[in-house]
């Protein structure tokens, strides 16, 4: 009499229903590539050139100098107490990491499509390593910043009553993070059915910069259009930072909440539209 043995199998694909799926299990298992992909975003972007990873510290130093002398000296915008070059050292570290994650995570779909159409992984693994790389170059940038501010305390005796609330940083960074990370997951979707939004993504991101205090601070903006700002949920975010390490600005709490829940709402939609066109965009794109 024959039997049939019963087959064993290693890997079973099955078709994933469930919109919202962070697919933090799968994503485990294929930390390995996570990390992989963290370092080639790292060395990749300034492999070939001169100076390499010390753009990472000439950006925010050549655009501070610029800002300085455009909007400080020329246009003569106040920055309060602080001097210029530590107010917009501070917004532009912050407004870097959100906006070069923003537009690298919504090219998700439109720069891997090969990548994708051959082997599977969880798509959220792309994404995410431009969160995790972008958050190095960050604490880089946050360095600097804190150079230039030791250097103004100690050599030219500025006066920064420090308030003790820096264990709030990290809620900052999460904010930054997801705030970035929803965004990007939701125009990568739904760039790759409407690639009109590509070109528009970049002009977008820098006129959201004028609507954010990276320039100004929200405190000398006219109160006609001060809502305007605050509707930002980026701006709570410089308004803490500052408020934390130059002890200017404001840490307003329900400003913080109102971003919370922006950013849980977006990482929710997009999530949604994320894990829906990945399954079918490989058609389209």
């Amino acid at each position: 009499m024959n039997t049939k043995k019963e087959e064993q199998w290693d890997l079973i694909i099955k078709p994933r229903t469930p919109l919202f799926n962070l697919e933090l299990q799968e994503i485990w298992k294929y930390r390995d590539l996570l990390l992989l992909m963290v370092k080639r975003d790292l060395t990749t972007v300034y492999k070939q050139t001169i100076l390499g990873p010390l753009w990472f510290v000439l950006q925010p130093i050549l655009t501070t100098l610029i800002f300085t002398l455009i909007f400080g000296e020329i246009a003569g915008l106040p920055t309060g107490e602080i001097p210029a070059v530590l107010f917009y050292l501070s917004g532009l570290i912050i407004w870097n990491y959100f906006s070069e994650t923003l537009l690298s995570t919504s090219k998700t779909f439109t720069e891997n499509a090969a990548i994708f159409s051959k082997v599977y992984f969880p798509r959220l693994i792309m994404p995410l390593a431009k969160v995790i790389s972008g958050l190095l170059k960050f604490f880089i940038q946050l360095a600097l910043f804190l150079i230039v501010l030791a250097y103004f305390i100690f050599l030219k005796g500025l006066d920064i009553s420090l308030n003790g609330s820096f264990l709030i940083l990290p809620f900052l960074l999460l904010l930054m993070a997801g705030l970035a990370l929803g965004a990007g997951i939701l125009l990568s979707a739904l760039t790759t059915k409407y690639r009109d939004l590509i070109f528009l993504i970049n002009f977008g991101v820098q006129l959201m910069m004028y609507a954010t205090p990276v320039i100004i601070p929200l405190s000398d903006v006219p109160p006609r259009y001060q809502w305007f700002m605050t509707i930002n949920p980026m701006t709570p975010v410089i308004e803490t930072f500052r408020y934390i390490f130059l002890g200017t600005g404001t840490m307003d709490v329900s400003g913080l909440l109102y971003s919370f829940a922006f950013t849980t709402i977006l990482l929710f939609v997009g999530i949604i539209v994320f894990n829906k066109v990945e399954k079918s965009f490989i058609d389209t794109v």
